[in-house]
């Protein structure tokens, strides 16, 4: 009988009642009550912006989608916003092609995970394993590639956790190079940030892949960087000692649909203020510049950097056009005059757990990852008002 959408809990293996309890009617177990609970209080259909950005990202020719037939993908952190992207477009291309393909989701929260994924109740081809990313893998093998996103990313835990931030993102990837290692798998995909460029001499000048400053461990707010950096020496140690396929894609300023509205980056609350109907709050002068890139440009990024880009080497993912902070608020009211916001300027509260960040703006160089074949294409107007929707 078909299977539903399976949540396997760390430890716990194909035939283990905690398992059986999460499946849907599949001939072994029974009913999960789960089922039952999210069917009718939870999204059971994909956004319609999240889907024409999914037709979008899979006609796009660069990518060599034919590499994935057949093929099983285990991607960590797979609920957050950005690796959920990826977990959408591998499923919907078996919606539309038939490619075969099996993914599995490696989450933290299994109630988050649920609640991101209910619309993929019933999917046989997509199942989720429940454990933390520091941990032995716990999921089925036959592994084809690796996408390890599972990281700490928002601002506010750096001063919250720094301890979990750092260990997170060090321990997690030596776990996920192990599982490539064991399963001879075809590729790995680590997920970093522009954050391990550190003080650069020239903040406004291109970031270009080998370009790097100082960072200064001792400075709590560098568990994030200090942390990628260290995933990314391991992912090259590992690639020139066992041969793991390893690649790695440096983010910065992601925003689309699904992001977290609370996680403290200053682009998610003027989102948050706009969908609430009150006015955005600006704890600054807006004077910074940062280069946002939307989500669906993003994610045709990183597969055609796991398919096609080169073992051993690092990408830059983002945008090189650069807009104030204050011009980005003023930017989302506009799009949406029927909420009633506007901007207010307000001074910092004492106490907060937000870090900002002290570095001068900059914005990648996009020059390697363009001659894989890719451009953002997708402006500032037209991605925030894509995201917004989504939430409104």
């Amino acid at each position: 009988m078909p299977r539903g959408l399976i949540f396997r809990p760390s430890g716990t293996g194909p035939h283990s009642a905690p398992e059986r309890l999460a499946n849907a009617t599949n001939g072994v177990g029974t009913e999960a009550p789960r089922t039952r609970l999210w069917r009718n209080q939870l999204r059971t259909e994909r956004h319609p912006v999240v889907q024409r950005d999914l037709e979008w990202i899979a006609a796009q020719s660069s990518v060599d989608w034919k590499l994935l037939r057949n093929k099983t993908v285990l991607i960590t952190g797979a609920s957050g916003f950005v690796p959920a992207y990826m977990v959408e477009t591998l499923l919907y291309l078996n919606e539309t092609t038939q490619a075969g393909l099996r993914v599995v989701g490696l989450v933290r929260n299994g109630n988050r995970a649920r609640k991101r994924f209910a619309h993929l109740e019933f999917r046989r081809d997509f199942e989720v394993v429940v454990q933390d990313v520091k941990d032995p893998y716990s999921g089925p093998d036959g592994i084809d590639y690796v996408v390890h996103a599972a990281s700490q990313a928002s601002p506010k835990y750096y001063s919250i956790d720094p301890a979990g931030t750092l260990e997170g993102n060090l321990v997690g990837t030596l776990r996920m190079l192990e599982v490539a290692k064991i399963n001879e798998s075809e590729g790995f995909l680590l997920f970093s940030s522009g954050e391990v460029y550190g003080k650069l001499q020239d903040p406004t000048a291109p970031i270009a892949e080998s370009g790097f400053g100082p960072l200064d461990p001792m400075n709590v707010r560098s568990c994030y960087a200090e942390g990628k950096r260290a995933g990314e020496a391991l992912c090259a140690s590992w690639h020139q000692q066992y041969g793991i396929p390893a690649k790695v894609v440096r983010l910065s300023h992601t925003y689309g649909p699904g992001m977290r509205l609370d996680d403290g980056r200053v682009f998610a609350d003027f989102v948050a203020d706009v969908v609430a109907g009150r006015n955005i709050v600006m704890k600054s002068d807006g004077s910074a510049l940062r280069p946002f890139c939307y989500l669906a440009d993003a994610t045709i990024a990183f597969f055609l950097v796991l398919l096609q880009g080169k073992t051993g080497e690092a990408y830059n993912v983002g945008s090189d056009r650069e807009i104030s902070i204050l011009e980005l608020a003023e930017t989302i009211c506009d799009l949406f005059p029927n909420r009633g916001c506007r901007v207010e300027r307000r001074e910092r509260i004492p106490g907060d757990p937000y870090l900002p960040s002290k570095q001068s703006a900059g914005h990648f160089d996009l020059s390697k990852i363009r001659s894989l074949g890719w451009e953002p294409t997708i402006d500032i107007r037209e991605g925030f008002r894509r995201t917004i929707e989504s939430y409104i």
